[in-house]
């Protein structure tokens, strides 16, 4: 076993120590606030990443000026969470609305159409990338339309684990009812599609700088949008949507979701390593498929193997063959968890049962604690939001195939600080856990 607990994605910070500079920075000079030097060196650092000649190619502008009415704006915010949150304002999501969204995904993508007083409605995913099935979502819209008399303001399809969604399909089918598409990129920070940035093609695109994503500002997320006056009007909700008097008058209500100046330094920092980060958990990824290839009842999920994508891999899963045997199956879920797999800081509402009606099967629970007493964090896959408690009662427009993918899947360690040694010392164990 190795001298160190194996995690997920680690933050990892650059080895010039910029993101302590850019901190000191703020304190010398008492920016210490939600906005400052740092907030905008850090918005102009993402607007470079995502505008990037690739970006530019792959949108076939004709012109400068083409090109420059083209240009992404970013608003750096506290979490991705909020970008959701502000992106459906923007999209003038109003109680009683619907709005159609991924379900193999996090509940941040999910959570903020509900705290407008809107209705999610689940879109399950297709077989290659595991995200929204467009089959489905084309499916959703008619029937939604049929049932309620109107069309979802909004479509969400997300990158799960980085893997870039069939925005093509998805742009089309969005177009073609009129509703703007919101990427959730949270996990898919540098991922492409044909060559263009992931969180660039729809009307808004949300990013997450979370301790455990691509890169880090500690806690954050950001909001691309579409033009200058998409952004100044995203950025009065960022902060409290004051008018312009010399005294404070609100004739829209805002929130107080920018990012602040000490975590904006973390993340220009961060944006000097992002490429070797993203090469990184490229080559953690190929290990994986080059180790685990000839293992009988493991398989590592792949990108398509069609032009086009290109996922960053923030986490590797893999899938396990439901008559796969696990040292230690037989007390899988024997003993109720007291405490966090992967929650937020350990805060966890204690429960009476270890099990659900929906959940991993008994062997992806016997790897997983396997796993963790080999000192290797491992983590079932994201459970689909249409099997949720707290969405019991959404719409939900499934196939099956994000259930299926519950009971099978888990995530490997994938971040900057996994070594090859690491990533041989997880697929011994991951062969030492398999009976027989």
């Amino acid at each position: 076993m190795p001298n160190k607990r194996i995690h997920l994605c680690l933050a990892h910070m650059s080895e010039a120590g910029l993101e302590q500079k850019y901190i000191q920075e703020a304190f010398e000079t008492n920016w210490v606030v939600p906005l400052g030097p740092n907030v905008n060196g850090f918005e102009k650092d993402l607007e470079d990443f995502v505008n990037d000649i690739a970006t530019v190619e792959a949108q076939n502008v004709a012109s400068p000026q083409q090109a420059e009415s083209l240009h992404k704006r970013v608003v750096a915010l506290s979490s991705g969470t909020a970008a959701v949150h502000l992106a459906l304002i923007a999209c003038g999501v109003q109680p009683g609305d619907e709005v159609c969204v991924q379900s193999f995904t996090f509940c941040a993508s999910s959570h903020p159409i509900t705290y407008l007083g809107a209705t999610p409605v689940f879109i399950d995913s297709e077989a290659d990338t595991w995200n929204m099935d467009p089959d489905l979502l084309e499916e959703a819209i008619k029937d939604r339309i049929a049932k309620t008399g109107k069309k979802p303001k909004a479509i969400i399809p997300v990158a799960l684990y980085g893997m870039p969604y069939q925005i093509d399909r998805i742009m089309a089918i969005a177009n073609r009812y009129d509703i703007p598409v919101i990427e959730d990129a949270a996990e898919g920070f540098g991922s492409r599609f044909n060559g263009q940035i992931l969180g660039t093609f729809g009307q808004y695109g949300v990013l997450s700088f979370n301790g455990n994503k691509m890169i880090t500002t500690s806690g954050g997320g950001a909001l691309i949008t579409n033009n200058e006056d998409e952004w100044r009007e995203i950025m009065m909700y960022a902060t409290q949507y004051r008018e312009s008097y010399p005294y404070y008058q609100h004739e829209k209500i805002g929130f107080n979701y920018r990012m602040s100046n000490i975590c904006a330094g973390i993340g220009r920092g961060q944006m000097t390593v992002v490429n070797d980060h993203i090469a990184h958990h490229k080559h953690v990824q190929k290990m994986y498929e080059d180790l685990l290839r000839d293992v009988k009842g493991v398989h590592v999920h792949c990108q398509p193997p069609f032009a086009g994508y290109d996922s960053n891999y923030w986490l590797c899963t893999i899938i396990l063959d439901e008559d796969l045997r696990i040292k230690g199956q037989e007390n899988a879920y024997k003993t109720i968890v007291e405490g966090a797999v992967g929650g937020a800081a350990g805060v966890t509402h204690l429960v009476d049962s270890a099990t659900t009606d929906c959940q991993p099967n008994d062997n992806v629970e016997a790897l997983r604690v396997f796993m963790d007493a080999a000192g290797i964090e491992a983590r079932p896959v994201w459970k689909p939001m249409h099997k949720q408690p707290v969405y019991k009662d959404c719409p939900a427009y499934t196939n099956g195939v994000s259930e299926a993918l519950f009971k099978v899947g888990m995530c490997l360690p994938a971040g900057p600080y996994v070594t090859d040694e690491d990533v041989q010392y997880i697929v011994e164990s991951i062969k030492a856990a398999i009976v027989g």
